[in-house]
């Protein structure tokens, strides 16, 4: 059984002091020990609310929210871990500020954020900009804060960009960490990223993009398997190729995914547009052509209708290691009947995989309050101390 001293004595062992008072914007500008030291602040805030013992590290302060796509999970995520913290949450909907009236990113950034810790921002829809913007709004903070105007610089923590869902992809691997028993564990494994065949046009780049950016740092053996004419960005597959020859592993891209899938010990079957489309949906929304748009996304929806055989089907996961490869998704996915006609899962193997996937969903919240926690605290074994010697119920109890 592990204790919080376990994972106090995890993060004495890694160098993360330059996640102190910094964002949190893609994995790979992370060092191993600061992404080590993420899932071991994870794990141990998950241990300490199983345990009863509440992890509220601020009496006040707000954690800014701005969702430019839908959300569910991350978004619930980022409340969640900015509650289990101490703070709370305030949606920042554009359409009801100032924004619409013209007011600058650096203006904006700097209004939300007298009182304010964090800032999570998804913006993953249009190629170029959403990593960006949230670069934009860092600079503009750092700057309110070096001149006096906020008392303290909020982190950034990135939500989902048009380049890397990280909170995803941490989420993912730490599922994957403790379903293979430990980091050490994952080198040699076969992980396959597949593009699946969806009825639905224009899903970001963000997530395949995210996994190969970070599971060829483990030594694994990673696939990223799509049809000709779904690429990912270029820049993504040299991180991606860079990744694997440091950790000894390997990566390749292929245009089959029943190789991909053969003896798989971890597959991850998931729609995507191209890279070339969403550039050109970027330039289009850009000049504000509507009817380009509409044109564009009867060409995608066509172009996806003729791959509907990609498919996470049983007869594939045949293929897999002993025939029982660990399944995931960032959900939610479309499943075959069930969601639509064709999709990327059929039902009973999604079925089979329910618990695990939300499970896999589950490690979110921590995994986004690890990222801030690193951010506000200089010292964060000191602080689970504190706390463990305060031994504050979270939950009353007679």
């Amino acid at each position: 059984m592990k204790t919080l001293q376990d994972y106090i004595d995890k993060l004495n062992s890694l160098n993360f002091k330059e996640m102190y008072e910094n964002d949190f914007f893609l994995t790979w500008e992370k060092t191993d020990d600061e992404l080590e030291a993420v899932w071991t602040v994870a794990d141990a805030l998950r241990f300490m609310r199983e345990n009863n013992i509440s992890t509220k590290v601020f009496e006040s302060g707000l954690g800014i929210s701005l969702f430019r796509d839908n959300s569910t999970r991350t978004r619930f995520s980022f409340a969640s871990a900015c509650n289990l913290l101490g703070l709370e949450v305030q949606d920042l909907d554009e359409g009801k500020s100032q924004i619409a009236h013209g007011e600058t990113v650096r203006e904006t950034a700097n209004m939300i954020s007298f009182m304010a810790d964090v800032i999570g921002i998804r913006d993953d829809m249009y190629i170029g900009k959403g990593n960006t913007y949230m670069h934009q709004v860092s600079d503009a903070v750092t700057e309110g804060y070096k001149d006096g105007i906020l008392e303290q610089k909020p982190a950034l923590v990135n939500l989902q960009c048009d380049i890397d869902h990280p909170t995803q992809t941490m989420a993912d691997m730490l599922h994957i960490i403790h379903e293979f028993g430990g980091i050490e564990n994952l080198k040699g494994k076969k992980l396959a990223m597949t593009w699946a065949y969806s009825p639905s046009y224009g899903k970001p780049l963000s997530v395949p993009q995210g996994v190969i950016g970070l599971m060829t740092r483990m030594g694994m053996e990673v696939v990223l398997a799509h049809p000709e004419g779904y690429e990912v960005m270029p820049e993504v597959l040299d991180v991606a190729n860079n990744n694997a020859e440091k950790s000894g592993g390997s990566f390749r891209v292929s245009n089959d995914m029943a190789d991909a899938f053969k003896d798989a010990d971890i597959v991850y079957p998931k729609s995507w547009a191209s890279f070339a489309a969403m550039e050109k949906r970027t330039d289009l929304y850009g000049n504000g052509d509507m009817d380009g748009i509409k044109a564009l996304e009867k060409e995608l929806l066509a172009q996806n209708a003729t791959h509907k055989d990609w498919c996470c089907t049983e007869e594939l996961m045949k293929t897999t290691t002993d025939g029982k490869a660990l399944y995931l998704h960032c959900l939610p996915a479309d499943i075959n009947d069930i969601s639509c006609k064709d999709g990327e899962v059929e039902a009973s193997v999604f079925d089979r995989y329910r618990n695990p996937l939300y499970k896999e969903a589950s490690y979110k919240p921590y995994v986004i309050a690890a990222m801030i926690f690193l951010s506000k605290f200089e010292n964060p074994q000191e602080v689970f101390k504190k706390l463990e010697e305060k031994k504050t119920p979270r939950k009353f109890s007679i």
